[in-house]
């Protein structure tokens, strides 16, 4: 699906200058206890599959939705289990900064697959044999697969660094 139309229409004004965005990050695992991973179109990296939260819809709502435009799959989300604030600059030159919400979803069905214009593929990841992931996939990855019972987030004062 790309970029929702009224990001679009943002980018008209004010170019590629920041934006803050909310977005959400699925963490997904088959019964062989694969993880689900989608490269992305734009820069060719792989990482777990996250989109924009459009207004008007609720995160839980944005990351469903998400999952199955990117991957013709169906999931529910079990527990928010990270929030995190980050930077991203796009190939084009376009900059954003995510509040990024990440949930650990249960696979309820269908069939993993590129489904839109977003990914080049899309596959199932032995845990011992991930590609390389960037430092917000590797933190999304490691609190929603986590025993923790609450979700994650920078303590007060501290900032995003990519380490």
């Amino acid at each position: 699906m790309g970029a929702p139309d009224y990001i679009l229409r943002m980018r008209k004004h004010v170019g590629h200058d920041l934006l803050w965005l909310p977005s959400v990050s699925a963490v997904v695992r088959n019964a062989a206890g694969e993880l689900l991973l989608g490269q992305r179109a734009d820069d060719g990296r792989w990482s777990v599959v996250s989109g924009f939260v459009e207004p008007g819809e609720q995160p839980a709502t944005a990351v469903v939705r998400e999952v199955y435009e990117e991957t013709g799959l169906d999931v529910e989300p079990v527990r928010l289990s990270s929030v995190v604030s980050h930077p991203h600059s796009y190939p084009n030159g376009d900059r954003c900064e995510y509040l990024n919400l990440g949930f650990h979803c249960r696979l309820l069905g269908g069939t993993a697959r590129v489904n839109d214009d977003e990914s080049l593929a899309v596959r199932w990841f032995a845990m011992d044999a991930l590609p390389a992931l960037d430092a917000h996939a590797r933190t999304v990855v490691a609190h929603a697969l986590a025993d923790e019972s609450a979700a994650w987030y920078l303590p007060p004062g501290t900032t995003w660094t990519d380490d």
